[in-house]
């Protein structure tokens, strides 16, 4: 499956028109076979024609990640809490303060059931199968970002499209770094359960 038209053709499928479709009204469990059988070819292709092994390297840099996860948090956590602040006072911390069960079942949730499937997609598949179309790197991660928000689309929701966005550009440069679906993941949910955390998740359209 190296031929270009197919993978291109296969891109064009899983990354822009599926994103879209999930935004059209048309039932929800249509969507939800479109989006079974997109994973499970996903995950045919990393296993088969990929060969991905899924085995953590034993070459991570764990100290330098951390260091650098833990000062991107603190410029995150500084400037969310400063919106939420202004923007939306009564929400701030509400979760782990007042709904602390949720809190955490939307976390757990969250980290094994959201993350990680969106970094096999977007990271670990997206790289392999399609960082040789393009010759420029800074192309490559901005149209990986694009791409990840528009996976959020069906929120229509501008902060989620921006925030997905952002974010999708500090993974894809994770990634590109470690080479690690398990660390780009662990930033990933780090990120995302601060939101939740500091009282982003009504803004996000989730329901708390």
């Amino acid at each position: 499956m190296k031929n270009k038209p197919y993978k291109l053709l296969e891109f064009f499928l899983i990354f822009v028109i599926a994103p879209i479709s999930f935004a059209i009204e048309f039932p929800v469990l249509i969507k939800i076979g479109i989006g079974i059988i997109g994973f499970a070819y996903i995950i045919f292709i990393l296993l088969k024609v990929e060969e991905n092994k899924f085995k953590v390297s034993q070459h991570l840099n764990w100290k330098q990640f951390c260091r650098h996860t833990l000062l991107k948090l603190l410029i995150i956590a500084i400037v969310t809490v400063l919106y939420v602040f202004i923007m939306d006072k009564e929400n701030l911390f509400v979760m782990p303060l007042q709904k602390t069960l949720v809190w955490v079942i939307i976390l757990f949730v969250y980290s094994f059931f959201s993350v990680y499937p969106q970094e096999l997609i977007y990271r670990t598949f997206f790289f392999q199968r399609y960082q040789y179309l393009f010759k420029n790197d800074s192309l490559f991660i901005l149209v990986n970002a694009l791409l990840f928000s528009l996976a959020h689309l069906f929120f229509r929701n501008a902060l989620v499209i921006i925030l997905t966005f952002i974010g999708g550009i500090l993974f894809a440069l994770t990634f590109k770094k470690t080479k690690s679906t398990l660390l780009v993941s662990i930033e990933h949910a780090i990120y995302g359960c601060w939101l939740f955390t500091v009282g982003m998740g009504e803004m996000l359209g989730f329901p708390t």
